[in-house]
């Protein structure tokens, strides 16, 4: 069984910053990629950004320039910088993750909240 777990949510002032760390634990669980999700009041699911264990990385568009994802060099971890916040990205944080072995990502977090305050 794979736990992952998501810390670091909070409420910020906009324009301020947070760090998000998930990691991911199981006995023989190595993770090919993790990512980053979040879900608004009263909208869908998107992807925040994500990063594969290659180095490549993805970022919406909406975060592109201030969020920087990262991963710890030998673990299932990955983080979360997240600069400039505003209201639009207050939401629920997820951390999720995949060992590539099957399409998309098999394991998830219960989430963080972020409230950005104006």
């Amino acid at each position: 069984q794979v736990r992952v777990e998501e810390s670091g949510g909070g409420l910020v002032q906009v324009g301020g910053s947070l760090r998000l760390t998930c990691t991911a634990s199981g006995r023989t669980f190595s993770a090919n990629a993790m990512g980053w999700f979040r879900q608004a009041p009263g909208k869908e699911r998107e992807i925040v950004a994500s990063i594969r264990w290659n180095g490549s990385t993805y970022y919406s568009d909406s975060v592109k320039g201030r969020f920087t994802i990262s991963r710890h060099k030998t673990q299932n971890a990955v983080y979360l910088q997240m600069n400039s916040l505003n209201p639009e990205d207050t939401a629920i944080y997820y951390c999720a993750a995949t060992s590539g072995r099957v399409s998309g990502y098999e394991y998830w977090g219960q989430g963080t909240q972020i409230t950005v305050s104006s």
